[in-house]
C-alpha cells in the first residue's frame, strides 16, 4: 500500500473554507450579484454545502441557493471511459442573471470545471461564473484559472491524491501518495526527479 502524507487535516479545512466563503462575500457585494453556489459531485457538492452555509450564515441570507451538478455526461473523454457513476443534478433554482459559485475538491486540468461551466450553461445564462477549489494541484490542459483557492500544491503528474469529507468517509482530511515506482525514480533517480517527486499535491489524476 502506498504511505499516505496529509497535507490537510480538518482543522486546516474548516479555516480554508471560513477564508474562501468570506473572500466570495468580498467579491460580490450587494445584491446586484445574486450570489448560488452549486458544487460537482461527489465531493465538491459536500464542500459547497459547507461554503453555503458559511456565507449565509455571515450575510445572515438563508435563502441563497445552493446546488449540485453532476458532469460525467459533460466529460470530453466520455467515449474512452468506462461506465460512469451517475449523480443526479440538482438546480432548482434560475441561474440566469446569478452570479454563479462552482466549487469543488481540486482542481487539475481543469476538464471537470470545463465540463461543469457546459452543464450549467444548459440550465440558463448566469451574469457570471466563478470557481473555488480547495487545492490546486497545477498541470492544467485548459485555460481555466479559480477564482478561490484554498491551497495551491505543486505536484508530479504521477502522485496520487485522496480528498476525504466527513459525510462521506468519517473523516476530513487531504493525503497524498505516490506510486511505488515514482518513489522508486525519486531515490534512485537524478536531483531534479528527487525534486519533481517531493513536490506533492492534490486531486486523483481525473482532471
Amino acid at each position: 500500500m502506498e504511505p499516505e502524507r496529509v497535507v490537510l487535516d480538518r482543522d486546516d479545512i474548516r479555516r480554508t473554507l471560513v477564508r474562501i466563503a468570506h473572500e466570495i462575500i468580498e467579491k460580490n457585494p450587494g445584491p446586484e450579484h445574486a450570489l448560488a453556489i452549486v458544487g460537482i459531485h461527489r465531493r465538491g457538492a459536500v464542500l459547497a454545502a459547507r461554503v453555503h452555509r458559511l456565507v449565509a450564515e455571515l450575510l445572515e441570507d438563508p435563502d441563497i441557493p445552493l446546488g449540485d451538478i453532476d458532469i460525467a455526461f459533460y466529460r470530453d473523454d466520455i467515449a474512452t471511459r468506462e461506465a460512469p457513476v451517475v449523480h443526479a443534478s440538482h438546480l432548482d433554482f434560475g441561474v440566469s442573471a446569478r452570479t454563479i459559485v462552482i466549487v469543488d475538491d481540486v482542481l487539475y486540468t481543469g476538464r471537470t470545471a470545463r465540463a461543469a461551466i457546459e452543464a450549467i450553461f444548459d440550465y440558463g445564462r448566469p451574469a457570471r461564473v466563478q470557481l473555488a477549489v480547495l487545492a490546486d494541484r497545477g498541470h492544467r490542459e485548459l485555460p481555466i484559472r479559480p477564482d478561490y483557492v484554498g491551497k495551491n500544491l505543486p505536484t508530479a503528474r504521477g502522485d496520487h491524491v485522496n480528498v476525504r469529507v466527513e459525510e462521506l468517509d468519517g473523516v476530513d482530511e487531504v493525503t497524498i501518495s505516490q506510486p511505488e515506482d515514482a518513489r522508486s525514480a525519486s531515490v534512485h533517480g537524478s536531483r531534479d526527479g528527487e525534486s519533481q517527486h517531493q513536490d506533492a499535491g492534490l486531486d486523483a489524476p481525473r482532471r
